[in-house]
Protein backbone atom coordinates (compact mmCIF):
# COMPACT_ATOMS: atom_id res chain seq x y z
CA UNK A 1 0.00 0.00 0.00
CA UNK A 2 1.34 3.43 -0.95
CA UNK A 3 2.21 5.69 1.97
CA UNK A 4 0.18 8.89 1.92
CA UNK A 5 2.80 10.46 4.16
CA UNK A 6 5.24 10.33 1.25
CA UNK A 7 2.94 12.08 -1.23
CA UNK A 8 4.10 15.27 -2.95
CA UNK A 9 2.99 17.94 -2.27
CA UNK A 10 2.57 16.91 1.37
CA UNK A 11 -0.96 16.00 2.44
CA UNK A 12 -2.35 18.04 5.32
CA UNK A 13 -3.07 16.13 8.51
CA UNK A 14 -5.78 18.53 9.66
CA UNK A 15 -8.92 19.74 7.94
CA UNK A 16 -7.99 23.42 8.28
CA UNK A 17 -5.01 22.92 5.99
CA UNK A 18 -6.94 20.51 3.78
CA UNK A 19 -10.51 20.89 2.58
CA UNK A 20 -11.16 24.09 4.54
CA UNK A 21 -7.96 25.89 3.58
CA UNK A 22 -9.75 28.55 1.54
CA UNK A 23 -11.93 29.69 4.42
CA UNK A 24 -9.08 30.11 6.89
CA UNK A 25 -6.16 31.06 4.61
CA UNK A 26 -6.06 34.73 5.77
CA UNK A 27 -5.01 33.54 9.23
CA UNK A 28 -1.80 32.04 7.80
CA UNK A 29 -0.33 35.54 7.53
CA UNK A 30 -0.82 35.98 11.26
CA UNK A 31 -0.84 32.69 13.18
CA UNK A 32 1.30 30.20 11.26
CA UNK A 33 4.84 29.13 12.18
CA UNK A 34 6.36 31.30 9.43
CA UNK A 35 4.23 34.21 10.65
CA UNK A 36 5.70 33.70 14.13
CA UNK A 37 9.22 33.80 12.71
CA UNK A 38 8.42 36.89 10.67
CA UNK A 39 7.21 38.65 13.81
CA UNK A 40 10.30 37.52 15.69
CA UNK A 41 12.41 39.10 12.95
CA UNK A 42 10.29 42.25 13.14
CA UNK A 43 10.78 42.56 16.90
CA UNK A 44 14.55 41.92 16.64
CA UNK A 45 14.87 44.49 13.84
CA UNK A 46 12.88 47.13 15.71
CA UNK A 47 14.85 46.50 18.91
CA UNK A 48 18.15 46.96 17.03
CA UNK A 49 16.90 50.18 15.43
CA UNK A 50 15.55 51.39 18.79
CA UNK A 51 18.85 50.77 20.58
CA UNK A 52 20.86 52.67 18.00
CA UNK A 53 18.48 55.59 17.44
CA UNK A 54 18.17 56.12 21.21
CA UNK A 55 21.94 55.82 21.69
CA UNK A 56 21.30 53.37 24.52
CA UNK A 57 24.74 51.78 24.32
CA UNK A 58 27.39 54.53 24.45
CA UNK A 59 29.68 54.77 21.44
CA UNK A 60 27.45 52.83 19.03
CA UNK A 61 26.51 54.73 15.91
CA UNK A 62 22.95 55.25 14.76
CA UNK A 63 21.84 53.21 11.77
CA UNK A 64 21.23 55.36 8.74
CA UNK A 65 17.74 55.82 7.34
CA UNK A 66 18.66 53.60 4.40
CA UNK A 67 20.00 50.88 6.67
CA UNK A 68 16.81 51.00 8.70
CA UNK A 69 14.74 50.71 5.52
CA UNK A 70 16.78 47.71 4.37
CA UNK A 71 16.37 46.00 7.73
CA UNK A 72 12.63 46.53 7.69
CA UNK A 73 12.54 45.20 4.15
CA UNK A 74 13.93 41.93 5.51
CA UNK A 75 10.62 41.62 7.38
CA UNK A 76 8.49 42.69 4.44
CA UNK A 77 10.26 40.35 2.00
CA UNK A 78 10.19 37.32 4.29
CA UNK A 79 8.95 34.53 2.00
CA UNK A 80 9.54 30.97 0.90
CA UNK A 81 13.30 31.25 0.41
CA UNK A 82 13.78 32.94 3.77
CA UNK A 83 11.56 30.37 5.50
CA UNK A 84 13.77 27.59 4.16
CA UNK A 85 16.98 29.43 5.08
CA UNK A 86 15.76 29.99 8.61
CA UNK A 87 14.73 26.33 8.90
CA UNK A 88 18.24 25.28 7.82
CA UNK A 89 19.79 27.48 10.50
CA UNK A 90 17.40 26.13 13.12
CA UNK A 91 18.38 22.55 12.29
CA UNK A 92 21.91 23.56 13.30
CA UNK A 93 21.05 25.65 16.37
CA UNK A 94 18.19 23.48 17.60
CA UNK A 95 16.76 26.76 18.91
CA UNK A 96 14.19 28.76 17.00
CA UNK A 97 14.88 32.24 18.42
CA UNK A 98 18.66 31.80 18.19
CA UNK A 99 18.15 30.88 14.53
CA UNK A 100 16.39 34.20 14.01
CA UNK A 101 19.34 36.00 15.61
CA UNK A 102 21.84 34.32 13.29
CA UNK A 103 19.59 34.91 10.28
CA UNK A 104 19.52 38.64 11.02
CA UNK A 105 23.24 38.83 11.64
CA UNK A 106 23.76 37.58 8.09
CA UNK A 107 21.45 40.27 6.77
CA UNK A 108 23.07 43.02 8.83
CA UNK A 109 26.52 42.06 7.56
CA UNK A 110 25.26 42.51 4.01
CA UNK A 111 23.55 45.81 4.84
CA UNK A 112 26.52 47.26 6.80
CA UNK A 113 29.60 45.43 5.42
CA UNK A 114 32.25 47.83 6.76
CA UNK A 115 34.49 45.91 9.22
CA UNK A 116 34.21 48.89 11.53
CA UNK A 117 30.49 48.10 11.91
CA UNK A 118 30.98 44.45 12.85
CA UNK A 119 30.09 45.23 16.45
CA UNK A 120 26.57 46.28 15.47
CA UNK A 121 25.60 42.62 15.16
CA UNK A 122 26.07 42.20 18.92
CA UNK A 123 23.07 44.47 19.45
CA UNK A 124 20.81 41.95 17.75
CA UNK A 125 19.00 40.20 20.62
CA UNK A 126 20.90 42.45 23.07
CA UNK A 127 20.00 41.68 26.72
CA UNK A 128 17.02 39.64 25.52
CA UNK A 129 15.80 36.26 26.60
CA UNK A 130 13.84 34.29 24.01
CA UNK A 131 10.62 35.14 25.80
CA UNK A 132 11.26 38.87 25.34
CA UNK A 133 11.04 38.25 21.61
CA UNK A 134 8.34 35.57 21.70
CA UNK A 135 5.84 37.38 23.90
CA UNK A 136 5.97 40.48 21.72
CA UNK A 137 5.74 38.38 18.57
CA UNK A 138 2.69 36.49 19.78
CA UNK A 139 1.01 39.70 20.87
CA UNK A 140 1.55 41.19 17.40
CA UNK A 141 0.35 37.99 15.74
CA UNK A 142 -2.84 37.68 17.77
CA UNK A 143 -3.58 41.39 17.48
CA UNK A 144 -3.24 41.17 13.70
CA UNK A 145 -5.40 38.05 13.50
CA UNK A 146 -8.13 39.65 15.59
CA UNK A 147 -8.19 43.10 14.01
CA UNK A 148 -7.43 42.20 10.39
CA UNK A 149 -9.21 38.87 9.96
CA UNK A 150 -11.46 37.60 12.74
CA UNK A 151 -13.23 40.83 13.74
CA UNK A 152 -14.15 41.88 10.18
CA UNK A 153 -15.58 38.43 9.43
CA UNK A 154 -17.44 38.24 12.74
CA UNK A 155 -18.74 41.80 12.39
CA UNK A 156 -20.07 41.04 8.91
CA UNK A 157 -21.92 38.02 10.30
CA UNK A 158 -23.48 40.03 13.11
CA UNK A 159 -24.48 42.75 10.67
CA UNK A 160 -26.19 40.10 8.52
CA UNK A 161 -28.15 38.86 11.54
CA UNK A 162 -29.11 42.43 12.46
CA UNK A 163 -30.28 43.06 8.89
CA UNK A 164 -32.41 39.91 8.99
CA UNK A 165 -33.86 41.06 12.29
CA UNK A 166 -34.80 44.40 10.78
CA UNK A 167 -36.31 42.79 7.68
CA UNK A 168 -38.41 40.38 9.77
CA UNK A 169 -39.27 42.75 12.63
CA UNK A 170 -43.05 42.55 11.95
CA UNK A 171 -43.35 38.85 11.08
CA UNK A 172 -45.29 37.15 13.93
CA UNK A 173 -43.77 34.00 15.39
CA UNK A 174 -45.12 31.46 17.85
CA UNK A 175 -42.58 31.34 20.64
CA UNK A 176 -41.59 28.07 22.25
CA UNK A 177 -40.46 27.99 25.86
CA UNK A 178 -39.45 24.54 27.14
CA UNK A 179 -40.40 23.35 23.66
CA UNK A 180 -44.04 24.30 24.26
CA UNK A 181 -46.15 26.98 22.50
CA UNK A 182 -45.74 30.27 24.34
CA UNK A 183 -46.43 34.00 24.06
CA UNK A 184 -46.01 35.10 20.42
CA UNK A 185 -43.12 37.29 19.37
CA UNK A 186 -41.68 38.19 15.97
CA UNK A 187 -38.91 36.46 14.09
CA UNK A 188 -37.15 39.82 13.87
CA UNK A 189 -37.15 40.32 17.61
CA UNK A 190 -35.75 36.84 18.24
CA UNK A 191 -32.94 37.40 15.75
CA UNK A 192 -32.35 40.82 17.28
CA UNK A 193 -31.72 39.16 20.65
CA UNK A 194 -28.95 37.08 19.10
CA UNK A 195 -27.50 40.02 17.15
CA UNK A 196 -27.46 42.11 20.33
CA UNK A 197 -25.72 39.37 22.31
CA UNK A 198 -23.12 38.79 19.60
CA UNK A 199 -22.54 42.51 19.15
CA UNK A 200 -21.84 42.96 22.84
CA UNK A 201 -19.10 40.33 22.67
CA UNK A 202 -17.65 41.98 19.57
CA UNK A 203 -17.31 45.24 21.47
CA UNK A 204 -15.46 43.45 24.28
CA UNK A 205 -13.14 41.74 21.79
CA UNK A 206 -12.62 45.00 19.92
CA UNK A 207 -11.47 46.61 23.18
CA UNK A 208 -9.02 43.82 24.02
CA UNK A 209 -5.63 44.68 25.46
CA UNK A 210 -2.50 43.16 23.89
CA UNK A 211 0.33 43.25 26.42
CA UNK A 212 4.06 42.84 26.03
CA UNK A 213 7.26 42.98 28.04
CA UNK A 214 10.99 43.29 27.47
CA UNK A 215 12.81 42.93 30.79
CA UNK A 216 15.18 39.99 30.62
CA UNK A 217 15.57 36.48 31.97
CA UNK A 218 13.55 36.91 35.16
CA UNK A 219 11.95 40.29 34.61
CA UNK A 220 14.53 42.26 36.61
CA UNK A 221 16.56 44.02 33.87
CA UNK A 222 19.59 42.30 35.42
CA UNK A 223 21.59 41.95 32.21
CA UNK A 224 20.51 45.36 31.02
CA UNK A 225 21.80 47.15 34.11
CA UNK A 226 24.97 45.06 34.16
CA UNK A 227 25.71 46.07 30.56
CA UNK A 228 24.57 49.71 30.66
CA UNK A 229 23.95 50.76 34.27
CA UNK A 230 23.21 54.38 33.43
CA UNK A 231 20.13 53.73 31.29
CA UNK A 232 16.55 53.97 32.53
CA UNK A 233 15.67 50.48 31.37
CA UNK A 234 12.04 50.33 32.56
CA UNK A 235 11.32 53.57 30.69
CA UNK A 236 13.12 52.31 27.57
CA UNK A 237 11.26 49.01 27.76
CA UNK A 238 7.93 50.78 28.00
CA UNK A 239 8.69 53.06 25.09
CA UNK A 240 9.78 50.16 22.92
CA UNK A 241 6.78 47.95 23.70
CA UNK A 242 4.39 50.82 23.08
CA UNK A 243 6.17 51.67 19.81
CA UNK A 244 5.01 48.27 18.57
CA UNK A 245 1.39 49.20 19.25
CA UNK A 246 1.19 47.05 22.39
CA UNK A 247 0.55 47.82 26.04
CA UNK A 248 3.48 47.52 28.41
CA UNK A 249 3.41 45.01 31.26
CA UNK A 250 5.77 46.32 33.97
CA UNK A 251 5.79 43.27 36.24
CA UNK A 252 6.55 39.78 34.97
CA UNK A 253 8.69 36.72 35.59
CA UNK A 254 10.70 35.50 32.60
CA UNK A 255 7.41 35.23 30.70
CA UNK A 256 4.73 37.78 30.06
CA UNK A 257 1.91 36.42 32.19
CA UNK A 258 -0.53 35.81 29.31
CA UNK A 259 -3.48 37.03 31.35
CA UNK A 260 -4.54 39.22 28.44
CA UNK A 261 -4.63 36.15 26.23
CA UNK A 262 -6.84 34.30 28.70
CA UNK A 263 -9.20 37.27 28.83
CA UNK A 264 -9.38 37.51 25.05
CA UNK A 265 -9.90 33.77 24.53
CA UNK A 266 -12.70 33.75 27.11
CA UNK A 267 -14.47 36.51 25.16
CA UNK A 268 -13.90 34.72 21.85
CA UNK A 269 -15.25 31.49 23.34
CA UNK A 270 -18.32 33.35 24.62
CA UNK A 271 -18.94 34.77 21.16
CA UNK A 272 -18.60 31.24 19.80
CA UNK A 273 -21.14 29.91 22.29
CA UNK A 274 -23.68 32.57 21.41
CA UNK A 275 -23.12 31.85 17.72
CA UNK A 276 -23.66 28.16 18.52
CA UNK A 277 -26.98 29.17 20.11
CA UNK A 278 -27.89 31.05 16.93
CA UNK A 279 -27.06 27.99 14.80
CA UNK A 280 -29.19 25.63 16.88
CA UNK A 281 -32.10 28.09 16.92
CA UNK A 282 -31.99 28.68 13.16
CA UNK A 283 -31.64 24.91 12.59
CA UNK A 284 -34.82 24.45 14.65
CA UNK A 285 -36.67 27.18 12.77
CA UNK A 286 -35.71 25.44 9.53
CA UNK A 287 -37.02 22.13 10.86
CA UNK A 288 -40.31 23.84 11.76
CA UNK A 289 -40.57 25.23 8.24
CA UNK A 290 -40.17 28.85 9.30
CA UNK A 291 -37.18 29.24 6.97
CA UNK A 292 -36.71 27.71 3.54
CA UNK A 293 -33.19 26.98 2.28
CA UNK A 294 -33.49 28.11 -1.29
CA UNK A 295 -30.98 30.79 -2.24
CA UNK A 296 -27.61 29.60 -3.51
CA UNK A 297 -28.45 25.99 -2.74
CA UNK A 298 -27.17 24.26 -5.86
CA UNK A 299 -25.69 21.49 -3.76
CA UNK A 300 -26.80 17.95 -3.12
CA UNK A 301 -28.84 17.86 0.08
CA UNK A 302 -29.08 14.12 0.64
CA UNK A 303 -27.34 11.31 -1.20
CA UNK A 304 -30.60 9.34 -1.49
CA UNK A 305 -33.49 11.74 -0.83
CA UNK A 306 -33.73 14.40 -3.56
CA UNK A 307 -36.35 16.45 -1.74
CA UNK A 308 -34.01 17.29 1.12
CA UNK A 309 -31.86 20.37 1.61
CA UNK A 310 -30.02 19.65 4.83
CA UNK A 311 -29.05 22.57 7.12
CA UNK A 312 -25.42 21.47 6.95
CA UNK A 313 -23.95 24.97 7.15
CA UNK A 314 -25.31 25.37 10.66
CA UNK A 315 -24.38 21.83 11.69
CA UNK A 316 -20.82 22.31 10.44
CA UNK A 317 -20.65 25.62 12.27
CA UNK A 318 -21.73 23.95 15.51
CA UNK A 319 -18.99 21.33 15.22
CA UNK A 320 -16.28 23.87 14.47
CA UNK A 321 -17.41 26.15 17.28
CA UNK A 322 -17.13 23.24 19.71
CA UNK A 323 -13.60 22.42 18.54
CA UNK A 324 -12.63 26.09 18.70
CA UNK A 325 -13.99 26.47 22.21
CA UNK A 326 -12.25 23.35 23.45
CA UNK A 327 -8.98 24.96 22.36
CA UNK A 328 -9.79 28.47 23.56
CA UNK A 329 -10.83 27.08 26.94
CA UNK A 330 -7.63 25.09 27.42
CA UNK A 331 -5.53 28.04 26.21
CA UNK A 332 -7.23 30.38 28.68
CA UNK A 333 -6.88 28.00 31.61
CA UNK A 334 -3.32 26.85 30.90
CA UNK A 335 -1.57 30.04 29.82
CA UNK A 336 -2.17 31.84 33.13
CA UNK A 337 -0.03 29.26 34.95
CA UNK A 338 3.76 29.03 35.00
CA UNK A 339 5.98 27.20 37.47
CA UNK A 340 7.95 29.76 39.44
CA UNK A 341 9.77 32.02 36.98
CA UNK A 342 9.45 29.87 33.84
CA UNK A 343 8.41 26.61 32.26
CA UNK A 344 7.75 25.75 28.63
CA UNK A 345 4.11 24.68 28.89
CA UNK A 346 2.99 27.97 27.39
CA UNK A 347 5.38 27.56 24.44
CA UNK A 348 3.73 24.36 23.26
CA UNK A 349 0.24 25.59 24.11
CA UNK A 350 0.54 28.82 22.11
CA UNK A 351 1.28 26.87 18.94
CA UNK A 352 -2.42 25.94 18.93
CA UNK A 353 -3.71 29.52 18.86
CA UNK A 354 -4.04 29.46 15.09
CA UNK A 355 -6.10 26.26 15.18
CA UNK A 356 -8.51 27.77 17.72
CA UNK A 357 -8.97 30.87 15.57
CA UNK A 358 -9.19 28.75 12.44
CA UNK A 359 -12.14 26.68 13.63
CA UNK A 360 -13.91 29.81 14.84
CA UNK A 361 -13.36 31.54 11.50
CA UNK A 362 -14.56 28.45 9.65
CA UNK A 363 -17.71 28.39 11.77
CA UNK A 364 -18.35 32.07 11.03
CA UNK A 365 -17.97 31.30 7.33
CA UNK A 366 -20.39 28.37 7.56
CA UNK A 367 -22.99 30.32 9.53
CA UNK A 368 -22.73 33.30 7.18
CA UNK A 369 -23.25 31.11 4.13
CA UNK A 370 -26.13 29.35 5.82
CA UNK A 371 -27.90 32.59 6.68
CA UNK A 372 -27.38 33.92 3.16
CA UNK A 373 -29.32 30.94 1.79
CA UNK A 374 -32.46 31.42 3.89
CA UNK A 375 -35.87 32.80 3.00
CA UNK A 376 -38.45 33.34 5.72
CA UNK A 377 -41.78 31.55 5.31
CA UNK A 378 -44.36 33.79 7.07
CA UNK A 379 -47.22 31.50 6.06
CA UNK A 380 -45.72 28.60 8.03
CA UNK A 381 -45.31 30.84 11.09
CA UNK A 382 -48.89 32.09 10.70
CA UNK A 383 -50.24 28.55 10.47
CA UNK A 384 -48.63 27.59 13.78
CA UNK A 385 -50.00 30.73 15.40
CA UNK A 386 -53.50 30.03 14.13
CA UNK A 387 -53.32 26.52 15.57
CA UNK A 388 -52.47 27.79 19.06
CA UNK A 389 -55.16 30.21 20.24
CA UNK A 390 -54.60 28.99 23.78
CA UNK A 391 -51.56 31.29 24.02
CA UNK A 392 -54.08 34.15 24.41
CA UNK A 393 -54.95 32.83 27.84
CA UNK A 394 -52.10 34.98 29.14
CA UNK A 395 -53.39 38.39 28.02
CA UNK A 396 -56.99 37.59 29.07
CA UNK A 397 -56.03 36.54 32.60
CA UNK A 398 -53.61 39.49 32.87
CA UNK A 399 -56.41 41.92 31.95
CA UNK A 400 -58.68 40.25 34.50
CA UNK A 401 -55.97 40.62 37.16
CA UNK A 402 -55.65 44.33 36.45
CA UNK A 403 -59.43 44.81 36.65
CA UNK A 404 -59.65 42.77 39.84
CA UNK A 405 -56.96 44.95 41.41
CA UNK A 406 -59.13 47.95 40.51
CA UNK A 407 -62.11 46.44 42.32
CA UNK A 408 -64.13 45.27 39.29
CA UNK A 409 -66.47 42.47 40.32
CA UNK A 410 -66.38 39.01 38.74
CA UNK A 411 -62.65 38.92 38.11
CA UNK A 412 -61.83 36.33 40.76
CA UNK A 413 -59.35 33.49 40.09
CA UNK A 414 -58.38 34.60 36.56
CA UNK A 415 -55.38 32.27 36.24
CA UNK A 416 -57.34 29.24 37.35
CA UNK A 417 -60.26 29.99 35.06
CA UNK A 418 -58.01 30.37 32.02
CA UNK A 419 -56.11 27.24 32.99
CA UNK A 420 -59.37 25.30 32.98
CA UNK A 421 -60.20 26.69 29.53
CA UNK A 422 -56.83 26.18 27.83
CA UNK A 423 -54.56 23.66 29.53
CA UNK A 424 -54.12 20.36 27.73
CA UNK A 425 -56.40 21.14 24.82
CA UNK A 426 -56.63 23.26 21.73
CA UNK A 427 -59.16 26.08 21.52
CA UNK A 428 -60.38 28.16 18.61
CA UNK A 429 -60.88 31.86 18.20
CA UNK A 430 -64.59 31.33 18.68
CA UNK A 431 -63.97 29.48 21.95
CA UNK A 432 -61.90 32.35 23.29
CA UNK A 433 -64.30 35.06 22.18
CA UNK A 434 -67.19 33.20 23.79
CA UNK A 435 -65.24 32.96 27.02
CA UNK A 436 -64.35 36.68 26.97
CA UNK A 437 -67.98 37.63 26.25
CA UNK A 438 -69.12 35.81 29.37
CA UNK A 439 -66.71 37.52 31.77
CA UNK A 440 -68.67 40.77 32.21
CA UNK A 441 -65.68 42.88 31.23
CA UNK A 442 -65.96 46.62 30.62
CA UNK A 443 -66.88 47.20 26.99
CA UNK A 444 -63.52 48.65 25.95
CA UNK A 445 -61.59 45.75 27.49
CA UNK A 446 -63.96 43.16 26.05
CA UNK A 447 -63.60 44.70 22.59
CA UNK A 448 -59.79 44.82 22.83
CA UNK A 449 -59.49 41.19 23.93
CA UNK A 450 -62.08 39.93 21.43
CA UNK A 451 -60.13 41.49 18.58
CA UNK A 452 -56.84 40.00 19.74
CA UNK A 453 -55.37 37.13 17.69
CA UNK A 454 -52.18 35.08 18.09
CA UNK A 455 -50.76 37.04 15.12
CA UNK A 456 -51.42 40.42 16.74
CA UNK A 457 -50.40 39.46 20.29
CA UNK A 458 -46.76 40.44 19.79
CA UNK A 459 -46.47 43.31 22.25
CA UNK A 460 -43.61 45.69 21.48
CA UNK A 461 -41.58 43.04 19.65
CA UNK A 462 -41.14 45.01 16.40
CA UNK A 463 -39.96 48.14 18.22
CA UNK A 464 -37.49 46.15 20.33
CA UNK A 465 -35.49 45.36 17.20
CA UNK A 466 -34.31 48.98 17.26
CA UNK A 467 -32.28 48.26 20.41
CA UNK A 468 -29.73 46.20 18.48
CA UNK A 469 -26.36 47.97 18.76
Amino acid sequence: MASLADATPPIALGALDGRYRGAVAPLVDHLSEPALNRERIRVEVEWLIFLTTHQVVPGVRTLTDDEQRQLRRVVDDFGAAEIEELATIERETQHDVKAVEYFLKRRLTAIAPDPADSGLAELIHFCCTSEDINNLSYALMVKGAVTDVWLPRASALVEAVATMASDLRDVPLLAHTHGQPATPTTMGKELAVLAHRLGRQLRRIGAAEFLGKLNGATGTYGAHLAAVPGADWPALSREFVESLGLQWNPLTTQIESHDWQAELYADLARFNRILHNLCTDVWTYISLGYFAQVRGQGTVGSSTMPHKVNPIRFENAEANLEVSNALFDVLASTLVNSRLQRDLTDSSMQRNIGVAFGHSLLAIDNASRGLAGLDAVPSAMAADLDANWEVLGEPVQSAMRALGAQGVAGMENPYERLKELTRGRRITGDDLREFVAGLGLPDDVAKRLSELTPQTYIGAAPELVDFVE
